[in-house]
C-alpha cells in the first residue's frame, strides 16, 4: 500500500512538473536552436565564417548565459510570494527588476565589446579576428532587452504561464533562420555578410521576442490580478540590491561553467581552424540537448520554491528529488542518441570531412557528460528554490576552475615544465575530458548539499511550528 501510494506520489509530481516544463522546453530549444541555426548555417558559408562565429559565440555564451542567471533571482522571490499568497508584492518585485535588468543589460554590453580584445593575442588569422570581433559587436545590442526578457520570462514561469514563452521562441527562431538566409548569403539583393549576418538577425531577434512578450501581458487575463504595468514606479535600491545579492551568486555560477566551455573554445583555437570548428558543432549541439534537464531545472524553482512558501518543507524535498530523476531519465536517453548518431549529427553542420571526423570524436564525450550535467543542473535549480545561492556558486567555481578547466590545460597543451603532463598534447580531446571530470565532481557535490539543505529546512520549519503554536 505504502509503495503504491509513493509511485502515485511520484507520477503525479512528474506529470505537474512536465506540465510547467514543456512549454518551457519547446522555448529553450528555440532559444538555442538559434545559436544552432547560425553555426550550422555559416559552416556552410565558409570555414573562416564557421570558425569566426565560433570564437564571438564562445564570448557571447559567456556573457548572455551570466545575464541570464542574475536575473534568475526573480523566479525564486515570485514562486515564494505565489506559495505565501502574497500576490499583491508580485508587481512591485517585477518592476523592480526590470530596473534591474536595464544595469545589467548595459554593462553586459559595454563589458562583451571589451572583451573582443582577447582576440588580439590568440593565434588567428587576420581574418577570422575581424570578423568574431564584428560578430561581438553586431550582437552585443541584443543584450539590454534580452536582460529586460529574462526579467518577465521570470515572472510569467513562476505563475506558471509558460506557453507564451514558447510561442514567442519559436517566433524568434522561424524569424532567425530567415534573415540568417537573407544576410548569411546575400539572398534578395541583400549583402552577404557571412557570420555577420546571424549577429544582424539575433540582435533584432532579441528586440522583438521582449516586444512580444510585453504584449503577451498586457493581453492576456492571466497577469491581471498582477499585473505590473498598472503605474509608474522609480528604482528601489533595497529591492534591486537584495534580487543583485541573490541574482549575482546565479550568475556567477553560470560563468563558472560557460566560461570554463568558452575557455576551452578560445584555448583550442591555436589548433588551427578545424579544431575550432569540431569544438564548436559538439559544443553547440550539446547545449541544445542541455536544454531539456535545464527546463525541468527552471521548473523546479517554481515548485520547490511555491512549496517552500506554502511551508511545506518535506514535500519541497520530495519534489526535488522526483525533478532530478526525470532530468537523468532524459540525459540517459539524449547520451544514447548522440553516440548511436554522432556522424549524422556532425554532417548537418558541415560539409568539410577533416571537421567532420573530429567532431564526431567529440561528440562522444558530449555524450558522456550527458548523466552528470542533467544532475548537476537540476539539484542546483532546486537549491536555488531554497532562496540558497552561494553554495552552488562555490562549488562551480571548484570544479570547473579549480578543477575541469585546469586538467584540461595539461591534457590539451601538454607544458614540458610540467612531468606528468602527456608526451604529445591531446589538443580537443583533452579540454573534453577536463569538461566531463569537472561536471562529474559538480554534479556529486550539489547533490550532497541539497540532500543536507533540504533535510535541514524540514527540521527548522517542524522546529517553528510548536514555536508558532
Amino acid at each position: 500500500m505504502s509503495q503504491t501510494f509513493r509511485f502515485s506520489a511520484v507520477r503525479t509530481e512528474a506529470i505537474a512538473l512536465w506540465r510547467l516544463a514543456w512549454p518551457m522546453l519547446v522555448g529553450q530549444l528555440a532559444t538555442v536552436g538559434m545559436a544552432v541555426a547560425d553555426v550550422a548555417m555559416t559552416g556552410h558559408a565558409s570555414a573562416e565564417d564557421l570558425a569566426a562565429v565560433s570564437l564571438g559565440a564562445s564570448i557571447w555564451a559567456i556573457v548572455i548565459v551570466t545575464v541570464m542567471g542574475v536575473m534568475m533571482a526573480i523566479n525564486a522571490v515570485v514562486a515564494h510570494e505565489i506559495g505565501a499568497g502574497e500576490l499583491g508584492r508580485i508587481p512591485h518585485v517585477v518592476r523592480q527588476a526590470l530596473w534591474k535588468s536595464l544595469g545589467v543589460g548595459l554593462v553586459a554590453c559595454v563589458l562583451i565589446n571589451v572583451a573582443t580584445l582577447v582576440f588580439d593575442h590568440l593565434f588567428l588569422d587576420a581574418e577570422v579576428r575581424d570578423k568574431a570581433s564584428m560578430f561581438v559587436h553586431v550582437i552585443s545590442i541584443g543584450l539590454p532587452p534580452f536582460a529586460a526578457y529574462r526579467a518577465l520570462y521570470g515572472y510569467s514561469t513562476s505563475l506558471h504561464q509558460t506557453k507564451p514563452i514558447m510561442v514567442i521562441a519559436l517566433g524568434a527562431l522561424l524569424f532567425n533562420i530567415f534573415i540568417n538566409w537573407l544576410l548569411i548569403y546575400g539572398h534578395w539583393g541583400l549583402p552577404k555578410l557571412g557570420g555577420v549576418g546571424c549577429a544582424v538577425a539575433t540582435g533584432i531577434g532579441l528586440w522583438l521576442m521582449l516586444g512580444a512578450i510585453l504584449f503577451w501581458i498586457r493581453r492576456a487575463p492571466a497577469y491581471r490580478t498582477t499585473y505590473p504595468f498598472s503605474h509608474w514606479e522609480g528604482p528601489n535600491w533595497n529591492e534591486i540590491g537584495s534580487m543583485l545579492k541573490m541574482g549575482l551568486p546565479i550568475g556567477i555560477t553560470y560563468f563558472a561553467e560557460v566560461s570554463a566551455f568558452s575557455m576551452v573554445g578560445l584555448l583550442v583555437a591555436r589548433f588551427g581552424v578545424v579544431t575550432m570548428s569540431a569544438h564548436q558543432i559538439a559544443l553547440n549541439f550539446a547545449s541544445l540537448v542541455f536544454m531539456v534537464p535545464m527546463s525541468f531545472g527552471i521548473g523546479l524553482i517554481t515548485r520547490v520554491g511555491q512549496t517552500l512558501g506554502e511551508g511545506d518543507a518535506a514535500r519541497a524535498r520530495f519534489i526535488a528529488w522526483v525533478g532530478i530523476g526525470m532530468s537523468l531519465a532524459c540525459a540517459l536517453a539524449s547520451a544514447t542518441f548522440i553516440a548511436l548518431f554522432r556522424q549524422q549529427i556532425a554532417a548537418a553542420y558541415t560539409s568539410d570531412p577533416a571537421v567532420q571526423a573530429l567532431a564526431e570524436h567529440l561528440l562522444l564525450f558530449a555524450a558522456l557528460f550527458q548523466l552528470s550535467d542533467a544532475t548537476q543542473v537540476a539539484a542546483s535549480c532546486a537549491i536555488r528554490g531554497y532562496k540558497v545561492t552561494r553554495p552552488p556558486m562555490l562549488i562551480h567555481i571548484f570544479a570547473f576552475w579549480g578543477f575541469s578547466l585546469p586538467l584540461g590545460c595539461v591534457l590539451g597543451l601538454a607544458p614540458a615544465w610540467l612531468s606528468w603532463a602527456p608526451a604529445v598534447p591531446m589538443a580537443a580531446t583533452g579540454f573534453w575530458i577536463g569538461l566531463v571530470t569537472g561536471l562529474t565532481i559538480a554534479a556529486v557535490l550539489l547533490v550532497w548539499f541539497l540532500n543536507r539543505l533540504s533535510l535541514r529546512q524540514i527540521h527548522v520549519m517542524r522546529t517553528a511550528l510548536p514555536m508558532a503554536a
